[in-house]
């Protein structure tokens, strides 16, 4: 079976309020040597391995400058990357244009993932993005015309002084574009981030609980109407357009990962790069790669993690993979959890599948903990 490639540039031309993300703006003067060293790694990290899908995300990847897309394109010249290989770059509006564009698809891109979020301008200001509504309709149209016929938006919800009628019509307005995939992401304040800092202080108004769920459960059902079937807690496609890389990592399958900060899975080992660019960049230079950590998983490990990785997808946990994989039958180990959870309609059985049943999507959470092994 091949590998994903996960490649990390951490260059921002603004970061936005609620990133915790490795990325800044101001560093644009370091983009060529970390470039240099990035493709260093990935010659070393990537040689001999198959590679049947490539990710390219930030921070902002087409805030790289040409002359940096180039060192990455040669370099990937080198690997054996399958013909067939989806081959997504996260975009930002306001970040690309028309060369940028030429060059990503002379390197094989064929699937841009562009930064949306929400579809009022006040919410985007609010937030700390760098573009438009109308900006955003721009690059979509931009990336459209040029033959890029796999194009991802994100969208979020739980945003400071949204309302469930701002979220309906971002879904509204945003299929009229006809994206073939929506992701649809929950607002995570984390701790250092500036509206981490700002709920510290409770100068942060954001939607309880409840109007979270119903936002939650509403884009579900629009979305679903639109014609994007849900297959991930927060992923919806047009048939045939499922995104392959990110479901390598919901099925806990191997990728190599290059770059600033970058977490990879290989050979049964997790591991993670230099979060100092100026670290990572000498370290790269004079040893070819910059881990700073790696752990190699226990078989209980490796359970856990198919278990929560596997029900975050609406097909669920196929039991003939989990006996193949570890030798266990999955009713030895879970029965009792399953059998509970089936009880009472959170989980379901079929055709050899267990999975979250879609109306206890919202708590999923909770549902995974109980998938937690006793290790004493």
């Amino acid at each position: 079976m091949g590998v994903g490639l996960y490649i990390h540039i951490p260059f921002c031309k603004s970061k936005c309020m609620y990133c915790d993300f490795c990325s800044f703006s101001g560093k644009e003067n370091m983009m060529i040597d970390y470039t240099h060293a990035l493709c260093k790694e990935i010659l070393l990290a990537g040689k001999g391995k198959n590679i049947e899908t490539v990710f390219i995300g930030g921070g902002t990847p087409t805030y790289l400058c040409l002359e940096a897309w180039e060192l990455i394109g040669n370099c990937l010249k080198e690997l054996n990357i399958s013909d067939k290989a989806e081959f997504t770059v996260e975009c930002n509006p306001g970040t690309i244009d028309i060369d940028k564009l030429k060059m990503l698809k002379k390197l094989g891109v064929n699937r841009i993932s562009i930064g949306l979020q929400a579809w009022q301008d006040n919410l985007l200001k609010s937030i700390g993005r760098i573009h438009t509504r109308d900006e955003f309709i721009d690059c979509f149209n931009m990336v459209r015309s040029q033959g890029i016929d796999n194009i991802n938006v994100d969208i979020m919800f739980g945003l400071p002084d949204q309302r469930l009628s701002d979220l309906k019509e971002t879904v509204e307005e945003l299929s009229k574009l006809n994206p073939e995939h929506i992701s649809c992401y929950s607002l995570i304040v984390e701790e250092n981030t500036p509206f981490g800092k700002l709920y510290e202080k409770g100068r942060l108004k954001l939607p309880d609980e409840d109007l979270e769920r119903e936002m939650y459960d509403e884009a579900v059902k629009l979305l679903e109407q639109k014609g994007y079937k849900q297959y991930e807690i927060s992923n919806f496609s047009k048939d045939g357009f499922q995104c392959k890389h990110n479901i390598k990592y919901w099925k806990t399958e191997e990728y190599v990962a290059c770059g600033l900060a970058a977490h990879g899975y290989v050979d049964g080992i997790r591991y993670r790069n230099e979060e100092n660019i100026k670290k990572y960049i000498r370290t790269v230079n004079e040893l070819g790669l910059s881990v700073v950590e790696s752990y190699k998983n226990t078989k209980e490990d490796d359970i856990e993690e198919f278990m929560f990785m596997g029900l975050r997808m609406l097909e669920g946990v196929s039991e003939d993979e989990f006996y193949n994989r570890f030798g266990l039958s999955l009713w030895d180990l879970y029965g009792e959890v399953i059998t509970k959870f089936i009880k009472i309609n959170y989980l379901e059985y079929k055709d050899r599948h267990i999975s979250i049943n879609p109306k206890a999507l919202g708590i999923s959470n909770s549902i995974m903990c109980e998938f937690i092994l006793d290790k004493n």
